[in-house]
């Protein structure tokens, strides 16, 4: 299983393609979900099985994205805890995103039911803990939040991850799963349903043509009635990129001296918060723990987060070994609530599903429920808590992007000019950087081999200037969260188009 970089997440052990059905160019669809991810898939599928002739269209692989790198923590909880809600929304507004929560979950119940999908799915009881005063007066407001919108949250005088701190609650009826195995079969069934599916093609563009709309694609026009837009945030210019800010996280799942590994999902209040729970794969178990977060592209050097991260597991767990690390990409909006529903400033009954913050696995199969519903009935009832135009749009974006496009400077390089780049790279092999050179900005990467590579260091999206992300071998924007290979393809939306390459 392929994935958005080049560190191995603990759930690539599957099979990287899951077969597609034959195409014919220049069928008409009622509903194209672009991104085989959870919100993707699932999506798909409800559709699928009301009748509602769907094609799914994939850039690279089942998961590629962040379904590929979750730890599948399935809450009735939040990033944004219920307090903050009915701070800012109202009690109602709570109350119904909590009910989400439940249906979600109790959606992914079904599914597995359903199809029989054995995909380790087990039920856990959630901790949060305090581990200062501070954290202890947010973890209070957590808990009167979770008791108004009817989330059972108890206090307990034990920690199961062995963690001291000043208080512990626990919140029961939480679960996980292994989230490549549960979308394998959600695809399969996708396709048994008589549902299209197709990898390796990235859409591009989307215009209004006659009532339909026309997908551009890497390898066909693609028509539908309806689109959404599974893909995290959307790709091309649209307001959602300055709604929601894009993250990035550090996992590590590592094997214990003592084995003792607790059958719970924890988290602590820091800032960024700590995660935690154990997995057993192919008859051993791990320890699973996540943080660090901070904004796509800010850090200089990834592989501190990761000695960080390590470090601090050092402190609280009898850690064996670290048998595998990753990091992953969220959108956290800028209400803390996510945006489902069409996307404004596109086509009539073109959708959009993004900033889960760190909850995409139930955020994502309520965003499924949510579209299937408006597309299928017209209607859901979770549409006005996370209607994407709730924020007026900026109404200068046309500007915005003219503006910033006008900074972008056309550059030859020549043979003698690429040589004195690389010579102010000085970079060893396996390394990338950011060379400045004649007023212009250039991604130098050397392989393996020795051989540099140069690209444009511009991001295709809106032309804010990439960095090297040194432990997934990547180029990585920090305005957007648009990433790209150490080759300059694109890894990650919102850009469509690649790094200009220079080298050729």
């Amino acid at each position: 299983m392929e994935r958005d970089g080049q560190l191995e997440s603990i759930w690539q052990s599957e099979v990287k393609h899951y077969g597609e059905k034959p195409f014919v160019s220049g069928e008409r669809f009622n509903v194209m979900v672009v991104g085989a991810g959870i919100t993707g898939i699932t999506s798909a599928l409800l559709l699928q099985k009301k009748g509602v002739k769907c094609i799914l269209v994939e850039a690279s692989n089942m998961g590629f994205g962040t379904s590929g790198g979750t730890t599948a923590h399935l809450n009735n909880f939040f990033d944004i805890p219920y307090y903050q809600v009915i701070r800012d929304f109202g009690l109602d507004a709570a109350k119904l995103l909590a009910q989400g929560a439940n249906e979600a979950h109790h959606i992914i119940k079904d599914q597995i039911n359903l199809y029989q999908i054995y995909c380790d799915y087990s039920i856990r009881n959630g901790y949060l803990f305090s581990l200062d005063d501070d954290q202890d007066q947010e973890l209070q407001q957590i808990m009167e939040g979770n008791q108004k919108v009817g989330i059972d949250t108890l206090e307990t005088g034990v920690n199961p991850f062995g963690i001291p701190a000043v208080r512990v609650v626990e919140i029961p009826n939480q679960a996980q799963f292994h989230p490549l195995k549960y979308l394998r079969i959600l695809l399969k069934e996708f396709i048994n349903s008589g549902g299209t599916y197709v990898e390796n093609c990235r859409v591009t563009s989307v215009e209004e043509m006659d009532n339909r709309l026309v997908s551009n694609t890497t390898m066909w026009n693609l028509i539908s009635d309806h689109l959404i837009y599974a893909t995290h945030i959307p790709p091309g210019r649209n307001i959602m990129h300055f709604r929601n800010a894009p993250y990035r996280s550090y996992v590590m799942a590592c094997k214990l001296k003592n084995g003792n590994y607790p059958e719970a999902l924890g988290y602590d209040l820091s800032k960024p918060y700590h995660y935690y729970r154990s997995h057993t794969l192919d008859g051993e178990q791990f320890i699973i723990a996540g943080g660090e977060d901070h904004k796509t592209g800010d850090v200089d050097h990834t592989s501190e987060s990761f000695e960080r991260l390590g470090n601090y597991l050092r402190q609280h767990f009898d850690i064996e070994e670290v048998s595998y690390k990753w990091s992953s990409q969220f959108y956290e909006s800028a209400d803390g609530l996510p945006y489902i529903g069409q996307l404004p400033g596109s086509p009539d009954h073109v959708y959009c599903a993004t900033g889960y913050n760190g909850d995409g696995i139930i955020l994502g199969t309520l965003a499924a429920k949510v579209l299937s519903d408006i597309i299928s009935t017209g209607s859901s009832i979770y549409e006005n808590l996370f209607l994407p135009a709730r924020v007026k749009p900026v109404a200068e974006l046309g500007n915005i992007i003219k503006e910033t496009g006008n900074v972008i400077k056309h550059f030859v390089v020549d043979k003698f000019a690429a040589e004195k780049i690389v010579g102010l790279a000085q970079l060893a092999n396996g390394q990338g950087k950011v060379v400045s050179y004649e007023g212009n900005k250039l991604a130098v990467y050397k392989d393996e081999q020795g051989r540099s590579h140069m690209l444009k260091s511009d991001c295709t999206h809106l032309y804010c200037t990439v960095k090297w992300n040194e432990e997934e071998k990547s180029w990585d924007c920090p305005c957007h969260g648009s990433r790209f290979g150490k080759d300059g393809r694109v890894l990650n939306g919102p850009a469509v188009s690649p790094l200009e390459n220079l080298s050729n």
